[in-house]
C-alpha cells in the first residue's frame, strides 16, 4: 500500500495533542478561498510514502512523541481512506496515537466499499480534527465550491462511533465571521456527544506567494487577518450556540 503525500512534519504542535508526526496527504475535492496550499489539490500525485515507511520516521524520535503521535492532514487525508487503515493499524500495533484532520467531505455512506474501510478506519482511529468552514450550505458553497451536507452527515456519523471529535473553524471576515452563523454553528456541534474541543483560527494570507507561483490568481487578495478580539468574540457566539443546544 502507497499513499501519496504533500509534504511531511517530524514536530508537529498543532495537529493534534501533543508533538506530532504530520503528513500531509496530496490530493483534495475542495477549492476554499483561503486555501493556503493549492499544490496540494491534485490527486494521485507527489511524493509516495508506505505505511511502514512512517512508522520507521516516527520510531526513529519516538522519545520526542511520548504524548503525541501521527496525524494525517491534508490536502484531504480520506481520499486515500486506504492507506489510512493500513497506516493506522500499523500504529496501533505499535500502541502510537492516531489523529485525522479532515474536512468529512468525502462522506459517501452511498458508497458501500468506500464506508467498509472507512467503519474499520474508525476502529483505529483515536481522534478527529473536523474543519467545519461554514455551518450554512449556501455559504460553505460559495467559500469551498461544495456544500456542506455531507460534512455535517460525517459529523454524525463520528457521533455514532464515538469518536473522539475537535472542531476547527477559521474565521475570514465577511465570510465566516456573522454572528447568527456562528451561533448556529455552535448549536449543530453542541449537540454532538463525543465534542471534545473547538479552534477558532484566524484567516491568514501565508498562501499568496504559492498562488503567485502555480500562476493562479489568489481569490481573497487583500484580505487582512482579523484580530484577537475578533477571534475571540467569534468563539464567543460559538460557544453561545453550544450551551443553547446543551440547555
Amino acid at each position: 500500500m502507497t499513499g501519496y503525500i504533500h509534504s511531511k512534519e517530524s514536530f508537529g504542535t498543532v495537529d493534534g495533542p501533543g508533538i506530532r508526526y504530520v503528513l500531509f496527504m496530496q490530493g483534495c475535492p475542495m477549492r476554499c478561498l483561503y486555501c493556503h496550499n493549492p499544490d496540494t489539490w491534485d490527486i494521485g500525485k507527489g511524493e509516495t510514502i508506505t505505511p511502514d515507511e512512517v512508522i520507521v520516521e516516527f520510531n526513529k524520535n519516538r522519545s520526542f512523541y511520548s504524548k503525541g503521535g501521527i496525524t494525517v492532514s491534508g490536502g484531504e487525508p480520506l481520499l486515500q481512506v486506504d492507506f489510512l487503515l493500513e497506516l493506522f493499524k500499523k500504529a496501533k500495533a505499535e500502541n502510537i496515537h492516531t489523529c485525522i484532520d479532515t474536512s468529512g467531505i468525502t462522506y459517501n455512506p452511498e458508497n458501500k466499499d468506500y464506508t467498509a474501510s472507512l467503519n474499520e478506519l474508525m476502529q483505529y482511529t483515536d481522534l478527529v480534527m473536523l474543519d467545519i468552514k461554514h455551518i450554512r450550505a449556501d455559504a460553505h458553497k460559495s467559500l469551498t465550491g461544495k456544500d456542506n451536507g455531507r460534512i455535517l452527515e460525517f459529523a454524525k456519523f463520528l457521533e455514532e462511533k464515538n469518536i473522539p471529535l475537535w472542531i476547527r473553524h477559521v474565521i475570514v471576515e465577511g465570510y465566516t465571521d456573522k454572528q447568527e452563523d456562528l451561533i448556529a454553528l455552535g448549536e449543530f456541534i453542541g449537540r454532538l456527544k463525543n465534542l471534545k474541543a473547538l479552534d477558532v483560527i484566524p484567516y491568514h494570507n501565508m498562501g499568496e506567494v504559492k498562488y503567485k507561483e502555480l500562476g493562479l490568481e489568489y481569490p481573497l487578495q487583500g484580505m487582512n487577518a482579523p484580530s484577537t478580539k475578533q477571534v475571540q468574540e467569534a468563539k464567543n457566539y460559538i460557544l453561545d450556540g453550544i450551551k443553547r443546544a446543551r440547555n
